[in-house]
């Protein structure tokens, strides 16, 4: 057992929660121990109390209390991917350089690992992805499983605290594509609902959804945190369905799924927020117009720009649309190439 210790956060240790911050100084630490010396108070920065996401920064002091001795720990599973997944991850490769991954992550790969999930997610499979690093890249956001699109990894954890640091400023812009059902009136606008967690899920989280919340409520309801989201219609086919621009100003969960279903144009696909079989605005949309249109979500994150943490080079990276949204494009005979590829940048 040791004995109190204060401990300083090096120059390239801010910037993150206290609780990872303790887990890489002392392996043997679990999550429930560190909450329970934060309730005991016996955690401290600077001299106060903290919580385990306390975010913490270089030249803090972190009193340690006495904590057990370190056991050996057994050598570490690095399993490698197998040859097709490696395959499958490293062909998603849209940019990369020295400091930066840009994926253009597939429909039904979950960004990380969940309840039988097993390792087949891109966490899991960016060992795969280290290009003669030592070590794998280190996700900075997250996509929905049934999400497609630009995902960025950092490949230091130097660029990954400050691409976090940039998503939580909101200097990083993301555009989102998605065929949705009906036409939203205005075809341009903002949707500022806040969203709440709903109550009941599954055991590991899989069956978790947002509810909306008039804004006028969010305040006074338990839970719920302000989101943000732009729109635009770019295309439509008469007022069954259109083809939407979204940016998400904040970055809840399911923000965008959320959103629009609240505004009753729910995303093709979305069985979760009622996009696979309802009526809906329009002349009777239905789910698949006639069979013709793949179930799978059609939500597709399309453009991210950010200021590269290092060159300080504002960088813009376009995603491909997978193929079920290609299809779904060429039989409503929409094409990439008639729409502005940042349809808000001349709005008033």
């Amino acid at each position: 057992m040791s004995g109190v210790q204060t401990l300083r956060v090096a120059d390239d240790e801010g910037d993150q929660r206290l609780d990872r911050w303790l887990k890489k100084k002392f392996p043997q630490l679990n999550q429930i121990a560190i909450e329970k010396m934060c309730r005991k108070g016996e955690l401290r920065v600077d001299g106060a109390r903290a919580k385990p996401a306390t975010r913490i920064e270089a030249g803090q002091d972190i009193r340690i209390p006495p904590l057990p001795d370190a056991v050996p720990a057994p050598p570490p599973r690095t399993a490698a991917p197998r040859d097709g997944d490696a395959q499958m991850i490293q062909a998603a490769v849209l940019w990369k350089d020295e400091h930066i991954i840009a994926l253009n992550k597939p429909a039904g790969l979950p960004s990380q690992g969940g309840s039988g999930q097993g390792d087949r997610h891109v966490d899991g499979l960016s060992a795969a992805l280290t290009f003669g690093y030592k070590d794998k890249p280190k996700l900075v956001h997250r996509l929905d499983k049934d999400t497609s699109g630009i995902l960025l990894l950092a490949r230091t954890d130097r660029v990954a605290r400050r691409l976090s640091e940039a998503f939580r400023a909101r200097t990083t812009r993301k555009i989102y594509w998605a065929a949705v059902a009906g036409v939203p009136s205005p075809r341009m606008g903002t949707v500022r609902y806040g969203l709440v967690k709903a109550p009941g899920h599954g055991r590991g989280g899989e069956g978790e959804k947002m509810m909306a919340i008039h804004p006028a409520k969010v305040d006074q309801t338990e839970g719920a945190k302000r989101a943000t989201t732009d729109y635009a219609v770019l295309d439509s086919l008469g007022t069954r369905v259109s083809w939407c621009a979204l940016v998400p100003v904040t970055g809840r969960t399911h923000q965008l799924r959320a959103h629009m279903a609240e505004l009753g144009h729910p995303i093709i696909g979305d069985g979760k927020y009622g996009g696979s079989g309802q009526e809906n605005l329009g002349d009777g949309w239905g789910a698949q117009l006639g069979g013709e249109i793949s179930r799978k979500l059609h939500l597709h994150a399309r453009q991210i720009s950010f200021d590269h943490p290092v060159t300080g080079k504002r960088i813009t990276l376009t995603a491909p649309l997978p193929e079920h949204m290609v299809r779904t494009w060429k039989t409503l005979g929409w094409h990439e190439n008639d729409v502005p590829a940042d349809p808000f940048e001349d709005a008033p």
